[in-house]
């Protein structure tokens, strides 16, 4: 099937898309979809980008690759649909923000309510052979997915960029931080944030208050 990206993105990104490498990139991917289990639903593939038009933005969430089990991927990072068991990233990611801003924790994973709001929920590597993870990391997904971060770093101002654990803060050197503002945590997983690092950091409230100093909307956690 033909991969829908939004029109602002296509835009932005149409120089990588013209690349050798990720005309390839979409050779290989389509042959693991047609030849194995993959996730997320080929239609979810742009999800992030297509639920967050480029002007849109005001927060990035990067996670580092799809989840792989049956029912849970959907094109947004850390996100899983409606009725399905939060992961432990995601519980970890709810007790903070209900201890940070003292409001209810959510009881669905379903985070489009986050990504309409313009949370670009951007994993690193778009799709994942299922059960094994980071199976398509070398297939050139981190290339184009840099390419949009140093686009929204390039082409915009007074964003947030959230970095949790060391592969996203590894991402810090593709962003302006004299036009940005980054804030970076461990991880929250299960074993990252037992060890400290993840709960007690206000991230959330701190992200609200600088979008509100620049003027925006703040998020509704």
């Amino acid at each position: 099937m033909e991969w829908i990206l939004e029109k602002s993105w296509r835009e932005k990104l149409k120089g990588e898309m013209d690349k050798r490498y990720y005309r390839e990139l979409v050779d290989k991917v389509q042959e693991e979809y047609e030849n194995e289990t993959c996730y997320p639903p080929e239609d979810k593939i742009f999800n992030a980008f297509n639920l967050c038009p480029f002007d849109k933005v005001k927060v990035v969430i990067m996670g580092q690759d799809p989840y792989f089990n049956p029912g849970q991927a959907m094109g947004l990072s850390f996100s899983v649909p409606e009725g399905v068991q939060l992961p432990p990233s995601l519980q970890n990611i709810y007790k903070e923000i209900a201890a940070d801003l003292g409001t209810a924790i959510h009881q669905s994973g379903d985070l489009t309510r986050w990504a309409e709001q313009g949370v670009l929920l951007l994993n690193a590597t778009l799709t994942v052979r299922a059960h094994v993870a980071n199976s398509h990391q070398r297939l050139g997904w981190g290339t184009f997915t840099d390419a949009a971060i140093k686009a929204l770093s390039d082409g915009r101002e007074n964003l947030v960029f959230m970095l949790w654990g060391v592969f996203a803060r590894s991402k810090k050197a593709l962003i302006d931080q004299q036009r940005h503002c980054v804030i970076e945590s461990v991880h929250p997983s299960r074993r990252s944030a037992n060890r400290g690092g993840w709960f007690g950091q206000h991230q959330f409230s701190r992200c609200n208050a600088y979008l509100t100093a620049c003027g925006a909307q703040p998020i509704e956690w």
